[in-house]
């Protein structure tokens, strides 16, 4: 006669019972942060407002005598570093989130449980990792057209950078997702103008009236450009970093607040 074996219980009751959850917040900002890196770095439109113009600015101004400056390249490579960043984090990000949202590509990844702090904070990292290839190639540039760094002012420029990535990013998130993609295109295009514009001017020209300079002081854009000038040069400009960080705040708590994943407001 055969007899039938008994198996014993090798899993517990429920063990196999499904348990979704959200993921960890690190390893979503880890995942978000890796995605969007990719995607930027892969996009040809945005390389060349974050990195091709800023070249061409640096090694132009550097070498063409347009610019009333005794050793241009000490004050033209901070600038360009900033026209960098803010095209990485303003225009690059605003652009990309709004015909991500058009084509209903942010919409699946709220559908997936991404939080919005978690997808902005994803997209900051991402500008980062950006600008870390912008500053060596920049900084290359620099060194090989003359450019004398100085050591004291290493730190000012670190803070003055990551304070602009996260600056920027938030304004072009802020941008990017709450209007449409052909109102974003076109506003995104020309406040990168006139931003980068300010920057140029308020580092090429030495003779602004006081009054025209304290009003392009409060844009983003100058206290960015002001600073890491300052920076490059040994100091420290305090002001020009309350205001960039004030920029900042109020771009990422509207960012945070009104950021939408799709062209409505389902």
């Amino acid at each position: 006669m055969i007899r039938s074996r008994q198996t014993t219980g090798r899993f517990t009751p429920g063990q196999f019972t499904p348990r979704p959850r959200q993921a960890p917040t690190g390893r979503m900002l880890l995942a978000q942060a890796r995605i969007e890196t990719l995607l930027f770095l892969r996009h040809g439109e945005q390389q060349l407002l974050s990195l091709v113009i800023p070249l061409g600015l640096l090694v132009a101004l550097s070498l063409i005598p347009l610019v009333p400056l005794d050793d241009p390249v000490q004050s033209i490579y901070p600038m360009t570093v900033g026209v960098a960043l803010m095209s990485a984090g303003f225009t690059g990000q605003a652009i990309a989130v709004a015909f991500d949202r058009r084509y209903g590509a942010l919409k699946r990844i709220g559908a997936c449980g991404v939080p919005r702090h978690i997808l902005i904070s994803g997209k900051v990292l991402a500008v980062g990792a950006a600008v870390l290839v912008q500053l060596v190639v920049l900084t290359v540039v620099a060194l090989l057209l003359g450019w004398s760094p100085s050591a004291t002012g290493a730190l000012p420029a670190l803070l003055f950078t990551v304070v602009g990535v996260a600056t920027f990013t938030a304004l072009g998130l802020l941008l990017g997702g709450t209007l449409s993609s052909e109102l974003v295109l076109a506003l995104g295009n020309t406040i990168w103008f006139v931003l980068m514009g300010a920057a140029v001017l308020t580092t090429m020209d030495t003779d602004i009236p006081g009054p025209v300079e304290g009003v392009l002081g409060v844009l983003p854009s100058v206290a960015l450009t002001d600073g890491l000038v300052d920076s490059a040069a040994g100091s420290f400009n305090p002001a020009a970093l309350a205001v960039l960080a004030a920029w900042g705040v109020v771009g990422g708590a509207l960012a945070v607040r009104f950021f939408s994943f799709t062209m409505d407001d389902d």
